[in-house]
């Protein structure tokens, strides 16, 4: 497995049913409503970096202790170790490798 420097990653809002996609650096904070996602690392198979990445996040609400993820998400299997809000969803497109 290889770092990259970011990721492509996707959200959705379950009220209007839009999605966007967004690019992240590590260490960058991203607003989607009142939810932000930090990307602490993101990792994909040497040698095929279209292959399957690995992202973890940590994703907080303002205005709400604690965090409401924290871990690792992984692209071809989003439902393995998910989001759980209400309203948004968040999930790994890709790793950025340059």
């Amino acid at each position: 497995m290889t770092s990259g420097p970011g990721a492509v990653l996707r959200s959705l809002d379950k009220t209007s049913g839009q999605t966007r996609d967004f690019e992240l650096r590590v260490g960058q904070i991203q607003a989607i409503g009142p939810v932000q996602v930090v990307l602490n690392d993101c990792r994909y198979p040497e040698g095929n970096p279209s292959g399957n990445a690995f992202a973890s996040l940590e994703i907080s609400e303002q205005g709400r202790a604690g965090v409401l993820f924290s871990g690792w998400m992984i692209s071809s299997s989003p439902a393995l170790s998910a989001l759980e809000h209400p309203r948004y969803d968040v999930w790994v497109i890709r790793c950025i490798t340059s």
